[in-house]
């Protein structure tokens, strides 16, 4: 890939990575390294430092919950989980990423 193109999907990365991460967490709670990993593989994430600066700010915005493991179980991890209001958010971007995507795609399959 060239730098052009390198650059295009690195601000389509940071245009889609928060929604990602809500959409990462609809069915189940989720540990920080496990979701870099996820991203990671899908491609939507270049490092874990990216991710937890996220989590921590959709925490403070209410849009995640956290939840700390026991220590007497092993080592203590933060799992991460969708509040209601992040749901809605969700499910707004949802509703508006599905027709940009369809008109995007219908734009670029018709100016080739």
């Amino acid at each position: 890939m060239g730098d052009e193109e390198d650059k295009i999907l690195t601000n389509l990365r940071k245009g889609v990575l928060e929604f990602s991460v809500l959409a990462a967490l609809a069915n189940e709670r989720g540990y920080g390294r496990d979701l870099a990993h996820t991203l990671g593989d899908k491609g939507l994430l270049a490092s874990e430092g990216t991710l937890y600066p996220l989590l921590s700010r959709l925490r403070s915005s209410g849009l995640v919950n956290t939840e700390l493991t026991d220590p007497a179980e092993g080592r203590q991890r933060r799992y991460y989980t969708l509040t209601d209001t992040g749901r809605a958010r969700l499910d707004s971007f949802r509703s508006a990423w599905v027709p940009l995507r369809d008109t995007v795609d219908e734009l670029l399959e018709t100016t080739r």
